[in-house]
């Protein structure tokens, strides 16, 4: 479990990039500079043919400084999705766009709370003369102010499949929601009688889906993990600088325990975030297990590191110009985002053959 000397140079050169743009203008330098869009996509359909390691190490970076770049949604659930369905025709018409960046894509899955293929409830029905009519609601669709590829998942007569639904098309709406986290957007898509095509088999949907779920989960474990690490390196640098009674607050034991605790978490969520981006890349059968672990492991290190964040600042860490808030608050949506920390213990516990009693 160790990153290559080229990984490592992947850490330095988006680094610097996210040091200049702290922003979302971060995106055009990330994906025309550094090809960031396309890491983990093959070079035949115009990526860089890297792996999950690749993506970890990106997605620490971007967790570093709470980026609003739309990485996670385009490159990671929508690239990965058309992936997993295999279907040639639209990794060719879709996936170079993406890989570029010049094309932004959104994966429209989840309903009523949940990324579970039980829960999904939007209906699609083949129309007369081809195509197919899909109609339903899909939730907590990770968002940008243009999306250029919409992959939405419903329901058919053979079960979860994937559609193609063009943004702008008639009977399809979207509702931008308000989060908590103002750094990762969200959006709410109402189709009503909208125009899809298919993309992948009909009924192999919910394969897709399981797949992609474990891909996000081990890169937003990456994510958690930077963002946990980066709250430290902060607090630390605090609790060095600020003197009460004559001395640094971080010489005082008290302080040090709360630190040495919280360093300690950051440690475990590192690992368990790269545990699973070495599962990806080398032991795809583990996965499932792997990126459980990890978006368990690295949603409660991040949540609970982020809170210590808060009371070790003392009363700056509560206020609107410091940092402190938005990566609490970063922790928390991060923490549901595919599924909480006990959903995904409930899903290692099955997996095991165990069962509460």
């Amino acid at each position: 479990m160790r990153l290559t000397d080229e990984q490592e140079q992947l850490r330095s050169a988006v680094r610097a990039v996210l040091t200049k743009h702290q922003d979302a203008a971060a995106w055009a330098p990330l994906t025309g500079q550094i090809g960031a869009a396309g890491l983990a996509v093959p070079e035949e359909h115009g990526g860089l043919g890297g792996g999950a390691r690749d993506v970890h190490v990106l997605m620490e970076e971007l967790g570093r400084c709470l980026s609003p770049v739309p990485y996670l949604g385009s490159a990671v659930l929508t690239s990965g999705a058309l992936l997993a369905t295999g279907d040639r025709a639209a990794l060719g018409r879709l996936l170079p766009g993406l890989a570029e960046g010049t094309a932004v894509g959104a994966l429209a899955w989840a309903e009523g709370g949940s990324w579970d293929g039980a829960a999904i409830r939007a209906a699609a029905v083949p129309r007369r003369g081809g195509g197919w009519l899909i109609s339903g609601v899909k939730e907590h669709v990770l968002d940008w102010p243009d999306i250029d590829v919409l992959l939405v998942a419903a329901r058919t007569a053979a079960g979860i499949s994937l559609f193609e639904v063009a943004p702008g098309a008639a009977g399809v709406r979207r509702e931008p929601v308000v989060t908590m986290d103002s750094t990762r957007a969200q959006a709410r898509w109402v189709l009503a009688d909208a125009e899809g095509r298919l993309v992948g088999a009909d009924g192999d949907g919910g394969r897709c889906l399981e797949r992609v779920r474990d891909l996000a989960c081990a890169a937003l474990a990456a994510e958690q993990a930077g963002a946990a690490g980066r709250c430290l390196e902060i607090t630390v640098a605090h609790t060095r600088d600020r003197v009460q009674f004559g001395r640094p607050i971080g010489s005082f034991q008290a302080v040090k325990h709360r630190l040495a605790d919280a360093y300690v978490l950051v440690e475990s969520a590192r690992s368990a975030a790269l545990g699973a981006a070495c599962a990806a890349d080398t032991a795809p059968e583990a996965l499932p297990r792997a990126a459980a672990v990890a978006k368990s492991v690295c949603s409660e290190a991040f949540s609970a590191v982020a809170g210590e964040m808060i009371q070790l600042h003392g009363g700056i860490g509560i206020t609107w110009e410091h940092d402190a808030h938005r990566y609490f608050k970063r922790a928390h949506g991060a923490g549901e985002l595919f599924g909480a920390p006990a959903h995904h213990r409930a899903r290692l516990a099955a997996g095991l053959g165990l069962t509460a009693h």
